[in-house]
């Protein structure tokens, strides 16, 4: 895709790069190929939604890219580099974070601890000295201040909302200050509120120069928040552009609708 593409706030901006890509990403379960040949891009500096009906293979097609399972054919591709089948923290130092589609927090820990739990070592004498160097738990506590969760400093992360370890899982993923955020399903099971707060966050972010791709149900979050919205069914992309113009694709009502 290329030119100019319409933002969420009905503005206009120059088509990004594509910084994270697939080429014919294919992998199967049994007989059943949950993500089907797929050669999709995602724009550089851009918030990018990955929507799609139950089952198309977006969850898996994260899976892939991120390292957690291997595709059984395909490349993914992350600035120029090919990271296809890289494992998950080689990935992660690579600069792609990502969070899950359930919660995946140290619910006896504190918020503070489990911030801090997301550090990644990068060399023995890191490794020795634990995790609790100044510079980590500074960095942990602006970003429970930054995600509204400071005031929950010490409390332990399974008394808190669904929401806010939502928040708190995103705070842990901005702990290695990656360059692409993948977020799987943000506001699921998540209040209204708080919705709103990972939506404010997501653009905050952007506008500081991180790349988002957000696989979500939430029609109204993805429509509000994204640049640009990759479409797909069974298992690859069928319709890809700007909210306005995918949301009216045939192609798109008939996945979602059979109409």
């Amino acid at each position: 895709m290329s030119g100019d593409a319409t933002t969420a706030d009905g503005g206009q901006r120059t088509a990004a790069p594509a910084g994270l890509r697939t080429e014919g990403l294919t992998k199967s379960f049994g007989g059943v190929r949950a993500v089907n040949e797929a050669t999709v891009s995602f724009r550089d500096g851009q918030i990018n939604a990955l929507i799609g009906p139950n089952g198309s293979g977006k969850t898996t097609f994260f899976n892939c890219v991120t390292g957690m399972i291997k595709p059984d054919s395909g490349s993914v591709i992350f600035r120029d580099k090919e990271i296809t089948g890289r494992a998950p923290h080689r990935i992660a130092r690579g600069g792609i974070g990502r969070s899950f589609q359930l919660c995946r927090i140290f619910p006896r820990m504190t918020l503070l601890e489990n911030l801090l739990v997301a550090v990644r070592a990068r060399n023995l004498r890191e490794l020795m000295a634990g995790s609790r160097q100044p510079e980590a738990v500074d960095r942990a506590r602006e970003l429970l201040v930054r995600v509204g969760l400071d005031h929950l400093e010490n409390a332990e992360a399974g008394n808190i909302s669904y929401g806010q370890q939502k928040l708190l899982e995103l705070a842990g993923v901005l702990m290695s200050d990656p360059d692409t955020i993948m977020l799987d399903e943000p506001a699921g099971g998540v209040n209204p509120a708080l919705i709103g707060r990972i939506g404010t966050l997501v653009r905050e972010l952007n506008a500081e120069g991180k790349t988002f791709l957000i696989v979500e149900h939430n029609m109204d979050m993805v429509m509000s928040l994204s640049h640009h919205v990759v479409v797909f069914d069974r298992g690859r992309p069928i319709a890809e552009g700007p909210p306005s113009v995918v949301q009216s694709d045939p192609r798109v009502l008939e996945a979602y609708l059979g109409v």
